[in-house]
């Protein structure tokens, strides 16, 4: 470095030894001695006599605009004759990195008054600016945040409040700042503040705790908040961070799904009591393994086509629910794997007469018991050959539905008797029991007739 035109080398070696950036030039703005900080800085070394203004390689004003060196602040300073203050520039070294810095550029004078140069000193401010930015990115962060961020004091009291809070409370941070947290407690939770702070006092952090408080309209809200300690400089708590979120439809969510499992739970028991049911009795009529696996399959089969008809197609991501269906609709369904063409011009099936709604166990006792018509029809009835014909009559009155299963032009058949097997038992127990009805069978030389009655009150109609 070159020395200081009439500068002591005592104040030399002082200004050497400085960690800040120090530089001066003459009246004409020639660099004429700068320090091993400054250097640093810069990242260069100007060359003495030569290199104006400033030391740096590049400058640009913090706004990332370049800033020519006969601009920069310490040109300013010789060009004006006074001390320029409360600038910032940032400079760029020759390998990319830019430094943020605060110049303090001073003019000299003699004691004639005559200008003889300016002393120069660049504070580095890259640790604040990153500080400044990581509070703004936090700041930031805090104000769009869906939770409600809130702070408070060692006593209770609300210091901020984000916009989160404004959404989940209702107040604003107008009226709530310099209030107790007490406000959006409900009485009878009053003890948890007094708990919470204790346990921040002690440096405590408190995760997800679940809890009810309430907003501005009166009105309770289900959160889940987590307490932090916050300390200041010297390690000291003085107030707590804490964050709170909604969880209003997480527990509803959680309540939907534990109502779901234990409707699936009471419908898997009652599934596996009704094919328990199948099978049992079944097998009181089944005069070999292989019917027995048949029938047994053809009559779940039947239930589930049945069942298939309550359901209703979710139309988003809820689960399907049951709804009702009709006698006519589980009628054609039923019999629609023995080829009848139902309700068309010429078809083997019609359906005539009022129709009923079905829901719930009803539909498993009526599905039951029309397949086991049709099977028998398509075995040894009406549908076992193609002239053969198959008429459903509806009707009620105030006390009962009736419905009237008549067969014709099948094989000519005499009473058939079976005794204690599925029909007879499913009749009994169906619908004398459940259905609260009866059934008669009338075995006709030209075709069977069924005639079925089932008490209006068993159906909810």
């Amino acid at each position: 470095m070159g020395e200081p035109r009439g500068a002591d080398d005592y104040f030399r070696t002082i200004l050497d030894e400085l960690p800040a950036a120090i530089y001066t030039t003459d009246a004409a703005g020639r660099i004429i001695y700068y320090n091993e900080a400054a250097a640093e800085l810069w990242g260069v070394r100007p060359e003495l006599g030569k290199s104006e203004w400033c030391g740096s390689w590049k400058l640009f004003w913090p706004n990332g605009d370049p800033l020519p060196h006969g601009d920069c602040p310490m040109a300013l300073a010789i060009k004006q004759k006074r001390p320029i203050r409360g600038v910032e520039a940032v400079a760029e070294r020759p390998d990319g990195v830019r430094v943020p810095f605060i110049p303090y550029p001073t003019p000299l004078f003699a004691s004639s008054g005559a200008l003889i140069g300016a002393v120069n000193m660049l504070v580095d401010i890259t640790d604040r600016k990153r500080a400044e930015e990581l509070t703004q990115r936090m700041a930031a962060i805090v104000a769009s945040s869906d939770d409600a961020i809130i702070s408070k004091d060692l006593d209770g009291v609300i210091r901020s409040w984000n916009e989160g809070a404004e959404r989940l409370f209702g107040y604003t941070a107008a009226e709530a700042i310099g209030q107790p947290m007490t406000m959006l407690i409900p009485e009878e939770r009053q003890n948890e503040e007094p708990t919470i702070l204790a346990r921040i006092r002690a440096g405590e952090r408190i995760d997800h705790y679940e809890t009810v408080r309430q907003r501005k309209d009166g009105s309770f809200i289900e959160i889940s908040i987590t307490v932090s300690p916050v300390r200041n400089q010297a390690g000291e708590i003085v107030g707590a961070s804490k964050i709170a979120r909604d969880i209003t439809e997480r527990l509803r969510a959680q309540e939907r799904q534990n109502l779901l499992l234990q409707e699936m739970d009471h419908r898997i028991k009652n599934l596996f009591t009704l094919a328990s049911g199948v099978v049992s009795l079944s097998a009181r009529s089944a005069t070999s393994a292989e019917q027995l696996a048949r029938d047994v399959r053809e009559r779940l089969g039947a239930l589930a086509r049945a069942h298939a008809l309550t359901l209703t197609k979710p139309a988003g991501p809820e689960v399907r629910s049951e709804q009702p269906t009709t006698l006519h609709a589980l009628i054609r369904t039923i019999v629609s794997p023995y080829g009848s063409d139902a309700d068309q011009v010429g078809g083997r099936l019609i359906i005539a007469g009022p129709d009923i709604t079905l829901s719930g166990g009803v539909v498993t006792s009526f599905a039951l018991l029309l397949h086991e018509f049709a099977t028998n029809a398509a075995k040894y009835g009406a549908l076992s050959v193609p002239e053969g014909h198959l008429s459903i009559l509806c009707s009620n009155d105030d006390q009962a539905f009736h419905m009237s299963w008549e067969e014709r032009g099948g094989p000519r058949i005499d009473r058939r008797d079976d005794g204690e097997g599925f029909g007879s038992l499913l009749a009994r127990s169906a619908v004398q029991g459940q259905l609260g009805g009866s059934i008669a069978q009338d075995w006709k030389p030209e075709g069977l007739a069924i005639h079925l009655s089932v008490a209006r009150e068993r159906l909810g109609t």
